[in-house]
């Protein structure tokens, strides 16, 4: 009997010296499951790997690892174009041919929403937005050149991005892929759910799991493992929309107590306030009407931080007319101030052509014309510690989501209120925090090793109480 457990014994411990020269000496195994962040303003993929047990969120071949949620039809022959080289075709397409925003549809039914609210958000977009006839979904119509239309369900749109970037996991993995979890926002029901699922399935992709961007958030801060945290506060402020999140966690577990947002108050709204600025500040008016989109900056643009007056050139007392394609180099010129301004004091634009610029933006000027938005931040957090009757300083972790919470102001806002400081650098980039948790899970899925402890969400009907 000594003789077998000796066997026993010996045999054990050839695996574990197996196992451990394997993990010191051979290659890692590739990961088997990707992460999808199908955001309404820019998407993004990663994937958790083994043993090192680092996430990459992948750069697609557009120079970026995030890219915008955007398709372009060209008008010729109906070529559908993904993300950044759809904004690129911009100035020479029709405004209707780029579709965006496409996620504020996905499975989303309009037959409670009357004729009037319907041509508000009709409205809001270039682009054409027709229902069916029972009213249950909308589509995107797009009329070529020669006059023949072609349509786009919401969920064909989250196909183009979410088929890209497989694509793009599939070329930096060098293997092919198609497992996935996805995240949706934490308000959408079962029918989204499908939805989303269902423009993953168009794409090749085969969705294990559907996670809340709220908890993605938080298993990107490694919050699901931590001792001591109950209530986390997600504050989700991306391009064009504001999520704010309360999350009472218990063990591995995580349950949503309340959701508030403002689906309309963003990034976006700081760059076009800039953008007036800028158009103020030097005399520009816009001729005509229409539809701006952003593209590529001119070579002409420079930005420095050489001079420190607010301005250094007297305006022109005449108004001076610029053409669409001018407000849109000025657009994208705006968008890259506000993020340089984020460690910089003041950023000097000159731009010769087509037309003269050559002032000074200083983080101060930044934040007194956003102020009033800023503010507008704390409201959908009021309202979500109000709805549980929770105060402050009952919150333990405060995880801040989106591009847009890079914003200083933002954050300082924020910290305020609860009395805290935000200042420091996240340990995670908040806009890709999001497809950073969601790689997590998927590696937890994919039973990459150093196993982790996964977060399990319990599904609750929580109504998302809407701020302006």
């Amino acid at each position: 009997m000594s003789g077998g457990f000796v066997a026993i014994g010996v045999g054990l411990l050839a695996v574990l010296l197996v196992g451990y020269f394997g993990q010191r000496h051979l290659p890692p195994p590739k990961p088997t499951f990707i992460g999808l962040d199908l955001g309404t303003t820019f998407s993004c993929v990663g994937a958790y790997h083994p043993v090192s047990g680092n996430v990459t969120i992948f750069l697609t071949d557009q120079g970026s690892q995030c890219i915008p949620s955007v398709i372009a039809i060209l008008p010729d022959n109906g070529t559908v174009l993904v993300g950044k080289a759809a904004l690129n075709q911009a100035p020479a397409i029709p405004s209707a041919n780029l579709i965006y925003d496409a996620k504020r549809f996905i499975g989303r039914s309009f037959q409670q929403t009357s004729d009037e609210d319907f041509q508000l958000i009709k409205d809001r977009y270039p682009f054409t937005i027709r229902l069916t006839p029972d009213r249950s979904r909308a589509f995107f119509e797009v009329v070529l050149s020669n006059g023949t239309s072609i349509f786009f369900s919401p969920e064909d749109v989250g196909a183009y991005i979410l088929h890209y970037l497989r694509t793009t996991a599939t070329n930096c993995l060098g293997r092919p892929v198609s497992r996935a979890v996805l995240s949706v926002p934490a308000e959408f029901d079962q029918v989204q759910r499908n939805a989303t699922k269902k423009a993953a399935a168009k794409a090749g992709l085969d969705v294990w799991r559907v996670i809340q961007e709220p908890t993605a958030a938080a298993m990107a801060y490694g919050l699901h493992e931590e001792e001591g945290i109950q209530m986390v506060l997600v504050v989700d402020l991306g391009g064009g929309t504001l999520d704010v999140s309360l999350l009472n966690r218990q063990g591995g577990i995580f349950l949503t107590a309340a959701i508030a947002g403002n689906s309309y108050l963003g990034g976006q709204d700081f760059t076009h306030r800039l953008l007036n600025h800028i158009l103020e500040k030097s005399n520009l008016t816009i001729e005509g009407n229409g539809n701006t989109t952003e593209t590529e900056i001119s070579d002409q643009v420079v930005l420095t931080s050489e001079t420190s007056s607010e301005a250094n050139t007297v305006p022109s007392p005449h108004l001076r007319s610029i053409d669409q394609a001018t407000l849109q180099k000025l657009r994208l010129l705006a968008d890259q101030v506000k993020i340089d301004l984020t460690d910089q004091e003041f950023i000097h634009i000159k731009m010769e052509m087509p037309v003269e610029l050559d002032l000074n933006i200083t983080k101060q000027t930044f934040n007194q014309i956003n102020e009033d938005l800023f503010q507008k931040v704390l409201r959908p957090i009021e309202v979500v510690l109000e709805e549980v009757s929770l105060e402050r300083e009952d919150v333990d972790e405060i995880v801040l989501v989106g591009g847009s919470t890079r914003v200083p102001r933002v954050r300082e806002v924020i910290g305020e209120y609860f009395d805290r400081d935000l200042s420091n650098p996240p340990k995670v980039d908040p806009e890709l925090a999001v497809a950073t948790g969601v790689s997590v899970q998927a590696g937890i899925l994919g039973g990459m090793w150093p196993l982790q402890v996964s977060a399990v969400e319990i599904p609750m009907k929580v109504r998302k109480i809407h701020v302006l």
